[in-house]
């Protein structure tokens, strides 16, 4: 997921530089909110991990 979001902000990097100020801004709100899922994910995860106490598994 987080590849999405560098994708995202590189669109609206080069959007914005070429001139599309629409799609610029449109692309770069798509990255904010998916950069926020992204952190809502990871700190629900960890909360997770840290509540159960489970290690990961050794291959």
């Amino acid at each position: 997921m987080l590849s999405w979001v560098i994708t995202f902000l590189i669109l609206a990097l080069i959007a914005g530089a070429l001139g599309f100020g629409g799609i610029a801004s449109a692309s770069l709100g798509i990255a904010k909110i998916f950069f926020v899922v992204f952190i809502v994910l990871f700190v629900v995860t960890l909360v997770i991990h840290l509540l159960t106490g489970r290690k990961p598994p050794v291959p």
